[in-house]
Order: structure tokens, then C-alpha cells, then sequence
């Protein structure tokens, strides 16, 4: 299983050339046996991948993130209390900002050992987190 940010679903998605192909890069080197691993999310990035293209009106890219969040083998890690609880231990410890605080939470809660993608540098900084920077 791997973990995606929010950030990485949106380069995945709609990012430009170089960048889609850096997370399609990583997400291809984490497979096995040439069998695609797993994708969880954090509820939260329901909401960070959509607001935009709906501020904007922008209903083919909603759509694409809709279709993507649709998908029946994502893991949608939902944010409950003890989620909550260990979102704000990693933020007063690591003055995480709260959504980025929340989607180490979400990760952390399957597994520590699970590839954290993202291309927020800011999650290097936790040590318990086995975070893949897309650059």
C-alpha cells in the first residue's frame, strides 16, 4: 500500500509533464512484481484536490478528481478522533500545519512503514514517516 498526499494526487492528476512523470516514477519503483500497490488517501484531500476546480467552475477537472476518489480500490482513511488526536501531537511536536499534520495522522494510522508520497518537503521532517519526495 502507498500512501498518497494530496499534493502527489494533484501532480498524479493534472500536474505538467515533468512533475506527473516523477510521481508516476516513484509510484512505478514502489510496485511489486509488477503489480501495482495499493492507493490510501486521507478524506482530507477530498477536499484539497476539489475546492479549487469548484471555486472556478472548473467541472472537467472536478470530475477528474471525482473519478479518481471513485475508484473502488482506494483506501479512504476517514478522519476520526483517534486521527485527530495524533494530528495534534504531530503538530505541537513538529509545528506541522494542521492539514499537513492530518495527512501524516491518516498515514500513520495504517501503517509507519508505508510510502508516504508527497511533494511537501515539510513531512522530511518527521522521522517515523517513510515519506518519497516527489522533486
Amino acid at each position: 500500500m502507498v500512501f498518497l498526499d494530496a499534493s502527489a494526487i494533484i501532480y498524479l492528476l493534472e500536474g505538467d509533464r515533468t512533475v506527473r512523470q516523477a510521481t508516476q516514477t516513484i509510484l512505478a519503483g514502489l510496485a511489486t512484481s509488477r503489480v501495482e500497490p495499493a492507493l490510501a488517501i486521507s478524506a482530507l484531500s477530498l477536499l484539497e484536490c476539489r475546492v479549487h476546480p469548484m471555486r472556478h467552475g472548473d467541472h472537467e477537472r472536478l470530475e477528474r478528481f471525482d473519478e479518481f476518489f471513485q475508484d473502488p480500490g482506494l483506501v479512504t482513511i476517514e478522519l476520526d478522533r483517534t486521527i485527530i488526536d495524533q494530528a495534534t501531537r504531530l503538530r505541537a511536536q513538529h509545528r506541522l500545519r494542521t492539514p499537513d499534520a492530518l495527512q501524516a495522522a491518516s498515514c500513520l494510522a495504517i501503517d509507519p512503514q508505508i510510502p508516504f508520497v508527497t511533494g511537501d518537503k515539510d513531512f522530511q521532517k518527521l522521522k517515523g514517516l517513510n515519506t518519497y519526495l516527489i522533486v
